[in-house]
């Protein structure tokens, strides 16, 4: 019997191994295929025994299992972002697939046949799942993503038109973005930067530098992750200085706005709150041009980043900021509220006001639950932790 790196038995397809690398039981993955595909509108089904017999790859009596139904074949692969004789592969071969000249020649033919409603019809897509992601998480979203990830990279590698190869990459570096943050979000740190990486590496086939400097600032939000803040800090700094030429108001707003939470997680108050002046400076009162980077920044929003940077440093005032913003928050932003309300528990349990903040550090623990966010359940814990006495918050 094959075994993997683990010592245990070796994936059978790359249906199972994409399983096992998800960190899910078959009744696990089955309960998901069901929450996906209620979510995003697919009529395929998918139980534990018929999963059992798909991850096996053949039958009790060895011969080859047949193919599940078309509707539950396009379950999986935009779930997984493989195709259905990919998944049922040998991991082996299924994972390094190399096309010969006729599919070589499909993917280029599929390329020219991205026009502008093409493209339109992509950025609706990805207004979509940025929505979903809001509202119910990575936990929800992530698949979909990385699903997109995967379809648009196929086209922009297969474009030989400039300039919808270049339109092609700057959705691929926006939807890179968004998987980045979203693995971040799921505590996945490592796959988080190397997301920003490709993302990064996409942002550099487009015509505007601006989608670089995006995907830049966003990583460094994984530096502060691991505590290198004073990294993250220059990183965001010489990025805001870079973006003052080129990029819109919205976009340097945010840009001053993530440097002034970098120089706050570093202890830098001053320049923190320097950092968010300027923010509040430059936010316009219109949305970002269309050829630019999506941000979401408002005055709701930017009120929520100055509270949090607030609380990061001590200051007093942070509990007003941070109920000022829950009150103009969209109730859509369900993440931006779960992280917003564990900076409340912080900010209130600095002043002694115990119970108001276990009544926010619950609800942000739920909501974390929720939507799968492991970065906001361990920011709970440590929150838990630093406290005066050594109870537990009781949530």
């Amino acid at each position: 019997m094959a075994i993997d790196d683990a010592g245990g038995p070796a994936p059978r397809t790359a249906l199972e191994q994409k399983i096992r690398e998800r960190r899910q039981t078959l009744a696990e993955f089955a309960h998901a295929a069901e929450e996906f595909a209620r979510s995003f509108g697919e009529p395929g089904t998918l139980s534990e025994r018929h999963l059992k017999r798909l991850v096996a790859g053949s039958r009790p009596d060895g011969s080859p299992v047949g193919r599940p139904r078309p509707a539950t074949a396009r379950l999986l692969e935009r779930m997984l972002g493989l195709t259905i004789d990919e998944l049922l592969a040998r991991p082996d071969t299924a994972l390094v697939v190399e096309p010969g000249e006729h599919e070589l020649r499909q993917r280029l033919s599929a390329a020219r046949r991205v026009n502008p409603e093409v493209l339109a019809l992509l950025q609706s897509q990805l207004t979509a799942v940025r929505r979903l992601d809001r509202q119910l998480g990575a936990a929800t979203a992530h698949d979909e993503v990385t699903t997109k990830i995967s379809q648009v990279n196929r086209l922009r590698a297969h474009s030989l038109t400039p300039s919808v190869r270049g339109q092609l990459a700057a959705l691929l570096a926006e939807f890179g973005t968004l998987a980045g943050w979203q693995a971040l979000d799921m505590g996945s740190l490592a796959r988080s930067w190397q997301l920003y990486e490709q993302a990064k590496a996409a942002a550099s086939e487009t015509d505007d530098a601006v989608f670089g400097m995006h995907c830049t600032a966003e990583q460094a939000f994984v530096l502060i992750e691991i505590g290198e803040t004073a990294a993250a800090a220059e990183l965001l700094s010489a990025t805001e200085r870079k973006a003052q030429q080129t990029a819109g108001r919205l976009l340097r707003s945010w840009l001053a706005a993530a440097s002034g939470e970098a120089l706050a997680a570093d202890g830098q108050r001053s320049a923190s709150l320097r950092a968010f002046d300027r923010a509040a400076a430059l936010l316009p009162s219109t949305a970002a041009a269309a050829n630019e980077p999506y941000v979401a920044l408002d005055s709701a929003h930017l009120a929520r980043w100055r509270g949090h940077a607030l609380a990061r440093v001590g200051e007093s005032g942070a509990v007003e900021v941070l109920l000022s913003a829950l009150d103009q928050l969209d109730p859509t932003f369900i993440r931006a509220e779960t992280g917003l309300r564990v900076d409340l528990a912080s900010a209130l349990f600095a002043i002694g006001d115990r119970e108001q903040g276990r009544t926010h550090a619950r609800k942000a623990l739920a909501l974390a639950k929720e939507i799968g966010s492991v970065r906001q359940q361990q920011r709970i814990a440590r929150l838990d932790h630093r406290r005066p006495e050594h109870g537990q918050l009781a949530l």
